[in-house]
């Protein structure tokens, strides 16, 4: 089966804040279009970035990895929001949870099913 492609969806929410939603697999081969992308942002004046995992379903060391290069390299809070339980037990077991910013447990795991 097919390795997931990772879609990247910038939003400009206001002066020095945006948005990164992505979709599908943050791994080796995906990361560095993470980087890429809040790379281009922070060029563009976008201090502030929120980083929405909702569509993440898999996230790997180089995932993580992307997440540290993108918080030491820029000048404003990195935000990571709606991440499934797989990648937040990562951010915690690494200690990465207490480097970045994470929206809390029930707004991240709220509408989603056990299983």
């Amino acid at each position: 089966m097919p390795s997931r492609l990772l879609t990247i969806e910038m939003t400009r929410l206001d002066p020095g804040r945006a948005r990164l939603r992505l979709t599908g697999e943050l791994d080796f081969d995906t990361a560095p279009e993470l980087v890429a992308a809040a790379a281009e942002l922070r060029v563009d004046g976008y201090r502030e970035l929120l980083i929405d995992l909702a569509g993440v379903v898999l996230c790997d060391s180089s995932g993580l990895s992307a997440f540290v290069v993108i918080h030491r390299a820029g000048t404003g809070p990195v935000q990571l929001t709606g991440m499934n339980t797989q990648v937040r037990q990562l951010l915690d077991r690494t200690g990465l949870g207490e480097l970045l910013a994470m929206a809390p447990l029930a707004a991240t795991e709220s509408g989603r099913a056990a299983g």
